[in-house]
């Protein structure tokens, strides 16, 4: 399958201001199922664009910006190449099969980092476990659905994301809260999980939330099945549809856009952004 994506955002500000350098991070992650044809970025004219691969290895481009400007702007055109992926083809590692499940010393010293619950362990008032031993699967899908049934999807473009506990008081949230949620829940059962970011594209298919835009999800280690994508906010696990551009620890690490501008005082601005993706006959 030919995916053809375009993207572009603006900011636009009631006078010239100065930008700090910018990081975006929009490019998706080529791998088997996803061959990258064609990527061409621009922005503001004159900026000096570095591209780099972060310490996520996420490919990024960090833009630098000479003098003020009222408007800052970029702009991708992307050409995929999509081949089918099933999202439950895979065998678990024998240790990984029941829920819980611990994992091997050698694994726990490379996850360490996505382990870690800052010192919060947050449960679900709607979901337990089933008891000891499940199907490590069947629990996972299980967690996945329940945040989809019982917290309502908003549509919400600006605004950092909500912590665990608000978002469950709230019972509602964008993409970036469920997102942050589950993550959270499943560092507090022993998962590794890192936050993810990309394109969701769906064609000829039920509307999904956050469908035509960009969107964040899980990526939860589990043996076997290796970086498990999981999205609460549809309540399904990640397939070809699932455009990864980003993975990381914390929500900063997956922004799309990030970068603050520079002024003596506040200065008012209008953000728009764009989201076009075609299936291709090519």
């Amino acid at each position: 399958m030919k995916i053809r994506i375009a993207y572009h955002t603006e900011y636009t500000y009631e006078q010239e201001v100065s930008f700090s350098p910018h990081l975006f991070r929009l490019f998706p992650r080529a791998d088997y199922f996803l061959g990258v044809e064609s990527v061409s970025f621009r922005t503001n004219a004159g900026a000096d664009v570095q591209y780099r691969r972060d310490i996520f290895d996420n490919e990024i481009a960090r833009c630098f910006y000479p003098g003020k400007n009222r408007v800052l702007e970029a702009a991708l055109e992307i050409e995929l190449d999509v081949r089918e992926r099933n999202a439950f083809h895979f065998l678990l590692e024998r240790h990984a099969v029941d829920f819980p499940f611990q994992y091997k010393e050698e694994e726990k010293i490379v996850l360490e980092p996505f382990l870690a619950v800052g010192g919060e362990t947050v449960s679900l008032p709607f979901w337990t476990p089933q008891a000891s031993p499940a199907f490590t699967v069947t629990a996972l899908v299980e967690l996945n659905e329940a945040l989809f049934a019982n917290i309502q999807y908003e549509r919400r473009e600006d605004g950092p994301a909500r912590p665990p506990a608000e978002t469950l008081a709230l019972r509602s949230g964008a993409c970036r809260d469920f997102a942050v949620l589950l993550a959270a829940v499943l560092r507090s059962l022993g998962i590794a999980a890192r936050l993810a970011s990309g394109y969701l594209c769906e064609f000829g298919e039920s509307e999904k939330r956050a469908q035509g835009a960009l969107h964040a999800w899980v990526e939860a280690y589990i043996p076997g099945a290796g970086w498990l994508g999981m999205d609460p906010t549809n309540g399904v696990l990640c397939n070809h549809n699932h455009i990864t551009a980003a993975v990381g620890l914390t929500p900063g690490d997956i922004t799309p856009v990030d970068g603050i501008y520079y002024g003596k005082t506040h200065v008012p601005s209008v953000m728009t952004a764009g989201l076009e993706m075609i299936q291709c006959d090519r």
